[in-house]
């Protein structure tokens, strides 16, 4: 990693700034190429003329030098702040790559700070999913871990492991002696503990995913229910169209509201209902792939029409999803003269939901807020969750051979779940892992 590299930073689009990052050991020569300045005081924000290889003024900006190590990558950085927009960006872009730099690969510069061992490949995750964050209490748990929360509950539960092995390794050479039954007991009861703090953190993070990638929220019905019309007042426009025709809706969709503190996606699902021909057949699937993916599932039925086949329909639907997800049931349309009655359907709300959904915003918040109620470690990627998981499953398997006083089994099972622990942290050996993981992440990051 002797290269220069760069990349725009911001994202792409007229704005009032924008940034060129440089890392690197020519970044600094680089710099001072295109300002035409002989030297550049660190970490000070310097005003100045920004020129190409030709000598030509691209803009005014402000740069900033930070030396190594103290920089994010702990290599030579310099940040070139410029006016915003497609082309000064770019032709500042473009001078950098011309002066002797390469274009950066994504997560590049997050990767560099991995190797250079400025972060650890949890605070990596955390960065790159704040900039994605979904919700405010999201980011303030992404904003803990970059500073370290996780990596030190891995480093703790590591280190339990890991003083428990070298026990196990200590008494294998002393194999011919059978170890004393209440040693045998201690191991297992600090193993006990270990498995139900890993279990507790993975089930309170699978139970918060939600937090992390956005809540999706499926609103379902059979046809003409008033679906559409609430996802319009939740909106706050016209983005569905909504007539008396049932069947109107033939396939799901999709925007993005912000309800609380907390940016959700909203699912309008097609009416489910037995399909008249195949397109409406199609979003009907699509529907039921929509409640299967979603974290909270909101039934409406209409008060004005009496229930039939395919209210109970919707009401085994949703008994069905009622364990794995949080499911709100709305009476709609209370405006008009009742006319449903349904035995053992309890209503959590009663609207119209053309003139006031907001005991349903209410309820949604409610819900949202509900999820991060926990102070517990949280695990932010499926990499993470497989890994503890892993950790769990060895630390299971360790048990009967630690029973039966077999410690080469029992160290071997404990040892991979110390790699397993290790890896979620700084997985050194897995460099196709690594390429992978920060292949994701923003071009300048």
């Amino acid at each position: 990693m002797t290269d220069t590299i760069t990349a725009i930073a911001t994202a792409n689009g007229i704005g009032s700034i924008a940034i060129i990052r440089l890392s690197g050991d020519k970044a600094l020569e680089i710099a001072k190429t295109l300002t035409k300045k002989e030297s550049l005081k660190t970490r000070y924000a310097t005003l100045s003329n920004i020129y190409n290889t030709n000598n030509e003024l691209i803009d005014e900006a402000i740069v900033i030098y930070f030396k190594a190590p103290y920089s994010f990558t702990a290599e030579h950085v310099v940040e070139i702040q410029c006016h915003g927009g497609f082309i000064v960006a770019q032709s500042i872009l473009k001078a950098t790559l011309e002066a002797g730099a390469r274009l950066a690969n994504a997560g590049e510069f997050s990767k560099r700070a991995f190797f250079n061992g400025r972060i650890d490949l949890s605070e990596a995750e955390a960065i790159a999913q704040l900039i994605e964050a979904k919700s405010e209490d999201a980011a303030k748990i992404l904003a803990s871990q970059m500073k370290g929360s996780l990596k030190h509950f891995i480093e703790d539960v590591r280190d339990e492991i890991i003083h428990i092995l070298a026990f196990s390794e200590v008494s294998i050479d002393y194999a011919e002696e059978d170890l004393p039954e209440d040693l045998v007991m201690q191991i297992k009861t600090k193993l006990d503990e270990l498995y139900r703090l890993l279990n507790k953190t993975l089930q309170a993070s699978k139970s918060r995913e939600g937090l992390m990638q956005g809540f999706r929220v499926a609103i379902v019905g059979k046809p003409n229910v008033g679906k559409s019309s609430l996802l319009n007042a939740l909106l706050n426009f016209d983005r569905a169209i909504v007539s008396d025709i049932a069947g109107t809706t033939r396939d799901t969709i999709e925007e993005q509201v912000k309800i609380g503190t907390h940016l959700i996606r909203m699912v309008d699902t097609a009416g489910i209902r037995e399909a008249n021909d195949e397109i409406e057949r199609i979003g009907i699937e699509r529907s039921l792939e929509a409640i299967e993916q979603s974290d909270i599932v909101v039934a409406l039925f209409d008060s004005s029409r009496e229930a039939d086949e395919e209210d109970l329909e919707i009401v085994r639907l949703v008994n069905a999803v009622k364990e794995d997800k949080e499911v709100i049931v709305i009476k709609n349309k209370i405006d008009l003269e009742e006319k449903f009655s349904l035995e053992n359907l309890d209503f959590d709300i009663e609207l119209n939901s053309k003139d006031d959904v907001f005991p349903l915003v209410r309820a949604l918040e409610s819900i949202m807020d509900r999820s991060n109620s926990s102070d517990e470690i949280m695990l932010i990627s499926t990499r993470q969750i497989q890994a503890v998981s892993e950790t769990m499953k060895n630390i299971e398997d360790s048990f009967i051979p630690l029973e039966d006083q077999e410690l080469e089994i029992f160290s071997f099972h404990l040892n991979e779940a110390v790699k397993e622990m290790a890896s979620i942290t700084r997985p050194f050996e897995n460099d196709e892992m690594l390429d992978k993981m920060f292949g994701s992440f923003c071009l300048g990051k």
